[in-house]
C-alpha cells in the first residue's frame, strides 16, 4: 500500500469514529445504551469507537447509523475508504472484526486463567529487568484427569464437549483444565476467558461469535451461571453452541465449588421459582468431582517428581503428605492460615469480620469502611482498650501483604465503573456502589470460616456496620435472612426495610406476605407491585392471585404471562388453572401447553388430567408416560393405568 493512501485511509477511518461520536453525544447515550439499541454486542460497538482497531464491518457501520440516525451512505463511504487502515502492532490486518474471541493456547500464560501461583516469580536476567514467568510445580494426574482427556480428545476429533470439575477452593481444578488443553495448543486451537466488563456480560455478549476449535474458559463458574440478571441467557447460549454441529467443535471447561454445584442441581419446592432451570440442564451429565486431597497413589506420583528435582513438590510434600492436601499447600493456604492464627487482635478482628460476611451472604468485594467498623465487637475489652490511632491502617497493611504463593489474606480491589445503564427505579431504591475502598478475603479463608465458624453469630458491630454502609440489595437481604435464622428479629426488620429502600424484591415481598398475614391487602399489593416493577415472578403471581380474587381475570393473565416471561414457567400453569376454573377448558388446555413448552413438566400432568376428564384414556396414558419421563408425574396419578413413576406396569391397586 502507498503511503499517501496509507494516511487517506487512517483520515477516513478518523473521520468516520468523529461523526460516530459526534452523534453518540447528541443523543447522550453510553456505549452500552448504543448497543442496546443498535442490537450489537458490546464489545464490537466499543471497538468500534477505539483508536487501533480495524474498521468495523459494514453491518456494524450500518447499525450504528440507524440508531444515531446518521447518514448511512456517507458512512459506509468512509468505512469502504478506511477498510484497509492499519491496526496496532499485533491486530489482525483485516476481518478482526468477524474474528471469533480468544487467542492460540500458547499465548496464554496459565496464571493469566486463574491457575494458583505455587511460589514467586523468579528473578529478572540479565538481559531484561522483568521478572520471569513463575514456575508451575510438576503435574500429578488423578482420576479426573484421565476423564477431561477423554473429552479432549473427543473434542480435538471433531465432537463439541462439556466439563465442569466440581471441588473445594484450591484443590486443582483449573490446573487440571489446563493441563488437559496444551494438546489441543498443538494443533491451532484457541482459548476464550471473557472476563470484562464482568465475567457474565463478557460471556453473553460474545457467546455467539464463538468459532470452532475454541476452549471456552469458564473458570469460577458461578459467576457466569449464577449472574441473576444474565446466568440463565448465558446456560442457554453454551448449551446451543454445544447442540450446533455447524458451530463445534468447541470444548467448554468450567469450575465449580460444591455447594454451587449443589444448588443449581437441586429442584425447586412445588410452586416455587426455578431460577436454575436452564443451568440444571445444562450441568446434567457434565458436572466432575475433583476430591480434597491426593490419594496414596497420586502422593507416591508426587514424591517421585520432588525427588527428581521438583523443589516446589518437595517442599509442600514436607506439610503434606499426611493428609494429602497437596494442592491446597502449594496455593498457600498454610500461610493463610499461619497469619489468621498469628495476626495481630485488630487485624484478627477484621479476618473474623470478613469471613462472617462472606460466610452469611455479602458479596466478593468488602468496603472496608463496613469492615472497620464491624471488627470492633470482636475485641476483647482489653484489646479495644490497647487500640491506637493508627489500628486501621496497620491492621490493612498487615494482611495485605503477601504470603506463600503471592496470595493474601485480604486484597485490596477496585470497583470498576459503572458500564451500563441503571434499570428504572422509584426515588430512593438506587443502589450506589459502597464508598471507599473496598477488599476481598482471600478463597482459601473463606472456605475456612464457612467451616469453622458456622455455629457462631456475629456480634452487634457487625450488624450495625451492615446496617450503615451495606448497599448492594442482595447483601442486605442476605443478611436479613441470617438474623432472622439467628434469633436477631430487630437487626433483621431494619435491614429488611433497607434491602427494600435499595430495591431488593425479595425484601419486597417479604414485607408485603408480612401485611398479608396482618390483613393489610392494600398495602401488600403495593409492595407486591413495587418488587413486580424490578421483574420478580413470585411478586407478580401473588399479584395475580389478588386480582383473580377482585375479579380482574384480564390483569391476572398479564402478570402470569409476564411472570412466566421473568423464568417462571409454571405461572403459565397457573393462568391454565384459573381458565379451567372460569369454564375455558379449552383456553386452559392451549395454556398447559405453552407451559410444557416453556420447560414446566407438571403441565403435562394437567393436560393429561383434562384427556382423562374428556374420556380419553389413551391420550391420558401418553401425556403421564411424558410426565413420568420429565420428572412431573406423580404415583398417584399414573396408578390409574398400572403404571409406575419411571413408566413399568405396576398391579392395580384400590385404596382399603
Amino acid at each position: 500500500m502507498h503511503e499517501g493512501n496509507g494516511r487517506s485511509e487512517k483520515a477516513a477511518l478518523a473521520e468516520l469514529r468523529r461523526r460516530l461520536g459526534d452523534g453518540l453525544a447528541r443523543r447522550r447515550w453510553t456505549k452500552t445504551q448504543l448497543a442496546r439499541q443498535a442490537e450489537l454486542g458490546r464489545t464490537t460497538v466499543s471497538e468500534a469507537f477505539q483508536d487501533g482497531k480495524p474498521a468495523p464491518s459494514e453491518q456494524t457501520v450500518a447499525a450504528l447509523a440507524h440508531a444515531l440516525r446518521l447518514d448511512v451512505e456517507e458512512l459506509l463511504d468512509l468505512r469502504r475508504s478506511a477498510a484497509a487502515a492499519p491496526a496496532v502492532a499485533g491486530s489482525a490486518a483485516s476481518g478482526a472484526d468477524d474474528a471469533g474471541p480468544g487467542r492460540p493456547i500458547g499465548h496464554w500464560d496459565p496464571h493469566d486463567l486463574e491457575v494458583h501461583p505455587a511460589g514467586p516469580a523468579l528473578p529478572a536476567t540479565r538481559t531484561t529487568d522483568r521478572p520471569r514467568a513463575r514456575m508451575l510445580p510438576g503435574y500429578v494426574q488423578r482420576e479426573h484427569d484421565q476423564v477431561l482427556a477423554q473429552a479432549v480428545a473427543e473434542a480435538a476429533a471433531g465432537s463439541s464437549r462439556m466439563v465442569v470439575l466440581a471441588g473445594s477452593s484450591s484443590t486443582g481444578k483449573t490446573r487440571a483444565c489446563w493441563e488437559a488443553v496444551q494438546p489441543l495448543a498443538a494443533t491451532g486451537w484457541r482459548l476464550w476467558h471473557p472476563f470484562d466488563p464482568t465475567r457474565a456480560e463478557a460471556a453473553l455478549d460474545a457467546l455467539h461469535r464463538v468459532e470452532a476449535r475454541t476452549v471456552v474458559w469458564l473458570n469460577e463458574a458461578q459467576h457466569y451461571l449464577g449472574d441473576r440478571e444474565h446466568g440463565e441467557r448465558i446456560a442457554a447460549a453454551l448449551h446451543h453452541l454445544l447442540v450446533t454441529p455447524e458451530r463445534g467443535p468447541v470444548l467448554v471447561l468450567g469450575t465449580l465449588w460444591p455447594e454451587y454445584a449443589h444448588q443449581y442441581r437441586a429442584l425447586p419446592s412445588p410452586g416455587a421459582p426455578d431460577p436454575h432451570s436452564r443451568v440444571r440442564e445444562l450441568l446434567a451429565g457434565r458436572t466432575l468431582t475433583v476430591p480434597e486431597s491426593f490419594d496414596a497413589s497420586a502422593l507416591a506420583t508426587a514424591s517421585e517428581l520432588a525427588q527428581n528435582g521438583d523443589t516446589l513438590l518437595a517442599d509442600a510434600l514436607t506439610r503434606a503428605d499426611k493428609h494429602g492436601r497437596l494442592t491446597q499447600d502449594l496455593a498457600g493456604a498454610p500461610e493463610l492460615l499461619h497469619q489468621l492464627h498469628n495476626a495481630t487482635p485488630p487485624a484478627r478482628a477484621l479476618l473474623e469480620a470478613a469471613m462472617d460476611a462472606r460466610r452469611l451472604g455479602v458479596g466478593l468485594l468488602l468496603p472496608q469502611a463496613f469492615l472497620t467498623d464491624a471488627a470492633v465487637d470482636y475485641l476483647t475489652d482489653a484489646e479495644y482498650d490497647d487500640l491506637t490511632g493508627a489500628w486501621v491502617e496497620h491492621a490493612y497493611a498487615e494482611l495485605t501483604r503477601p504470603v506463600h504463593g503471592k496470595q493474601s489474606a485480604l486484597r485490596t480491589t477496585t470497583l470498576r465503573p459503572t458500564r451500563r445503564p441503571v434499570p428504572p427505579t422509584e426515588p430512593g431504591t438506587s443502589s450506589p456502589p459502597p464508598a471507599g475502598p473496598t477488599v476481598r478475603l482471600a478463597d482459601y479463608l473463606e472456605q475456612h470460616g464457612r467451616t469453622t465458624r458456622s455455629h457462631l453469630c456475629p456480634p452487634a458491630s457487625f450488624w450495625h456496620a451492615a446496617h450503615t454502609h451495606l448497599t448492594h440489595p442482595d447483601d442486605l437481604h442476605n443478611l436479613t435472612q441470617a438474623a432472622d435464622a439467628r434469633l436477631r428479629r430487630r437487626w433483621a426488620h431494619h435491614l429488611r426495610h433497607r434491602a427494600a429502600d435499595r430495591g431488593s424484591s425479595n425484601a419486597l415481598c417479604e414485607l408485603a406476605r408480612l401485611r398479608e398475614e396482618a390483613g393489610d391487602q392494600e398495602g401488600a399489593e403495593a409492595l407486591y407491585r413495587k418488587a413486580s416493577k424490578h421483574g420478580d415472578p413470585f411478586a407478580l403471581v401473588r399479584l395475580a392471585w389478588m386480582w383473580i380474587k377482585a375479579g380482574d381475570l384480564e390483569g391476572a393473565e398479564a402478570a402470569y404471562r409476564e411472570a412466566a416471561e421473568h423464568g417462571d414457567p409454571s405461572a403459565l400453569g397457573e393462568l391454565a388453572r384459573m381458565r379451567e376454573e372460569t369454564g375455558d377448558r379449552e383456553g386452559a388446555e392451549a395454556a398447559y401447553r405453552e407451559a410444557a413448552e416453556h420447560g414446566d413438566p407438571s403441565a403435562l400432568v394437567g393436560l393429561a388430567r383434562l384427556r382423562e376428564e374428556n374420556g380419553d384414556p389413551e391420550g391420558a396414558e401418553a401425556l403421564y408416560r411424558e410426565a413420568a419421563d420429565y420428572g412431573g408425574g406423580s404415583p398417584t396419578r399414573l396408578l390409574p393405568y398400572g403404571l409406575d413413576p419411571d413408566g413399568t406396569p405396576t398391579p392395580q391397586w384400590t385404596p382399603s
